[in-house]
């Protein structure tokens, strides 16, 4: 049985029947070749999926290289693997039985292991915590975090791994992660695509969906104002400056825009990163000029998500879903 050196991987598929029916666990990429005429360095293997790959988006090669390399190299016989299955929606534990091997029969899923499957057990034997960590997004991946709970479900009768009256002691910590991890790729997505004056349509476009009426300044304009809001008709007029710079908003940088404001005029400054700790203070004595940083924008769009326009619901696409929360004490 499972022992605590043994190291535990995930995997997923979109061919349940093939790892359970012939008892292994495969990958695809079958234009890669058999892996082991590559060199035994994950270099080896970049440089060989760009070739074959030559279109892949920069930040996808080391990723699928390098779980072609782990598949091929690190994975050893007695390792774990933990899959699981949709179309019975249970997880499935085995022991990899084999070294890697090129099966060029097969039409996708050419790259396989041997196993043994161990455990075929329902996924509401296992804590929301454990279910998250294996519906990992890579198609394979080190179990690292619920270890403890795999092997124990490996050595464990089912019926002493349920409890239908135990209070699930991950879930709040398992939503904590899906709304952190859905703000981190909101706000990398901000980053990577809207620089300068793309940013200052962007805000104005939430400025929209939050009721506010807004004309953008001319591109290139010396006044150091990106775009001008009004919540109706009437005053007060918003000023808003808008910067997508990495580093921190300083001080001298936020006098600028008050230098601009005329009386009875309010400003609101804009960011993806945040501010230093003089700016900081330079705000709190400024109470006509709002600061908002990443963190506070990223919270305005999934707050006002919907009213955004479709262009940029397509650049930052979300889909409303329900997840389990902490019960209220």
């Amino acid at each position: 049985m499972a022992t605590e050196e043994s190291k535990f991987w995930g995997i997923h598929t979109l061919n349940d029947n093939l790892f359970l029916k012939d008892s292994i666990i495969a990958i695809g990429w079958s234009e890669m070749g058999n892996l082991t005429l590559l060199e035994a360095k994950r270099e080896a293997f970049k440089e060989k999926y760009m070739q074959v790959y030559p279109n892949a988006k920069k930040g996808s090669i080391a990723t699928s290289a390098g779980m072609l390399y782990r598949f091929c190299h690190e994975v050893q016989i007695g390792d774990y693997v933990v899959f699981p299955s949709k179309i019975n929606r249970e997880v499935n534990i085995g022991v990899i039985e084999g070294a890697y091997s090129y099966d060029s029969a097969q039409a996708e899923y050419v790259q396989t292991r041997k196993v043994k499957w161990l455990k075929h057990l329902p996924r509401t034997v296992f804590s929301q915590g454990a279910l998250y960590e294996i519906g990992s997004a890579m198609s394979f991946f080190s179990v690292k975090n619920y270890v403890e709970e795999f092997m124990g479900a490996l050595n464990k009768k089912t019926n002493e791994l349920f409890s239908a009256e135990a209070e699930d002691d991950s879930v709040g910590a398992t939503a904590d992660d899906i709304i952190e991890s859905t703000k981190d790729f909101i706000l990398k997505e901000l980053s990577r695509q809207l620089k300068g004056y793309d940013l200052e349509e962007f805000v104005a476009d939430l400025l929209g969906a939050m009721g506010y009426r807004t004309i953008l300044s001319p591109h290139g304009g010396d006044s150091g104002i990106d775009i001008t809001a009004y919540k109706d008709e009437l005053p007060p007029r918003i000023l808003v400056q808008v910067k997508s710079q990495d580093s921190d908003i300083k001080e001298a940088t936020i006098q600028s825009l008050k230098g601009a404001m005329r009386e009875g005029d309010y400003g609101l400054f804009v960011t993806l990163s945040n501010y230093t700790k003089n700016a900081h203070k330079y705000l709190e004595r400024t109470p006509i000029i709002r600061g908002i940083n990443g963190t506070e924008l990223v919270e305005l769009i999934l707050k006002y998500y919907d009213d955004l326009s479709d262009k940029y619901k397509k650049m930052i696409p979300l889909k409303m879903v329900y997840i389990p929360v902490m019960k209220s004490e």
